[in-house]
């Protein structure tokens, strides 16, 4: 029997790590409290033991010895202190030489315990291309939705990060807002990013699991979730305000009408495929589309 990988509970990577190998250092989320999410319902929150670890980069040297990029499973892996993530970073190297970078998702909250010169030494272990779940740059959204942070957050922590040369990507969540807040939250969002340099920004439309402390919101009518259109009419309005250079990836299942591209470059190009698409499709061709989605 070959062996096996270490994995406790749900496993989710980006689009954009699936060369990359993954291992598992922690797993469920440390906040385990928005609304919105049913990502890691189940899983309570765990660090993995050293000796599991060590197991798991035997296996990995084995199989994948010449292995370039680690991404560090579980909801906010970084939550890990400076000392233990340093000492990760160490013991990855032992045992996969040929290792360049190492990524993982985050929350803006586990950068702040983090000095700018804690940052700087994890980059150079290789600490690069971090995936950090903002989902808004609107006050009132983030507030709603048990964020655990606010804008003015986002813009201090991220900044630290681009000070020490640690790449990241963001994430946009379409629809967060609710009915009715859709513009309101693209520009304020765009406005917010527009303060930083994230490599890419991810955008995934909301989808309410009955996993989630939103879908039971949905049902005693305390949010009314957005209709496909105005989430169209948010993406479009959020893309028109950005003016910074960044990837915008919009190509997950949750994602009714797939797009991708380069900003500047590709923006009008995004706009004219967001217009054909309110102009081609029906309301309640596009929620059918949402509501057959079982998994993200």
């Amino acid at each position: 029997m070959k062996p096996t990988l270490h994995f406790t509970g749900q496993v989710w990577r980006p689009p954009y790590e699936s060369r990359s190998q993954l291992l598992q250092v922690t797993s469920g989320c440390t906040h385990s409290a928005c609304r919105f999410c049913s990502l890691y319902h189940g899983t309570k929150f765990r660090m993995s033991p050293l000796d599991e670890i060590r197991q798991d980069l035997e296996v990995i040297r084995e199989y994948q010895p010449f292995a370039r990029r680690l991404f560090l499973t579980g909801a906010n892996p970084f939550a890990l202190s400076y000392d233990r993530l340093l000492n990760l970073g160490i013991m990855f190297r032992k045992y996969l030489p040929r290792l360049e970078n190492i990524g993982c998702f985050a929350r803006i909250t586990d950068i702040k315990p983090k000095s700018v010169e804690h940052l700087r030494n994890l980059r150079h272990l290789g600490f690069y291309g971090i995936t950090i779940g903002t989902e808004s740059g609107d006050d009132s959204v983030l507030e709603r939705m048990n964020k655990g942070y606010c804008t003015d957050d986002i813009v201090e922590q991220c900044l630290k990060l681009e000070e020490t040369g640690i790449r990241y990507n963001v994430s946009y969540l379409s629809g967060l807002s609710g009915s009715g807040g859709c513009i309101r939250n693209a520009k304020r969002s765009a406005e917010v990013f527009n303060r930083l340099r994230p490599y890419i920004i991810n955008v995934v439309s909301l989808t309410v699991f009955p996993e989630s402390r939103l879908y039971a919101d949905v049902q005693q009518g305390l949010f009314a979730e957005a209709s496909e259109k105005e989430r169209l009419h948010e993406l479009q309005t959020f893309i028109e305000h950005l003016n910074i250079r960044t990837t915008i990836l919009a190509n997950t299942v949750s994602n009714v009408v797939p797009m991708s591209g380069m900003i500047p470059n590709d923006k009008a190009a995004i706009l004219r495929q967001i217009n054909d698409a309110l102009d081609a499709f029906e309301e309640k061709e596009m929620r059918r589309y949402r509501e057959g989605i079982k998994s993200l």
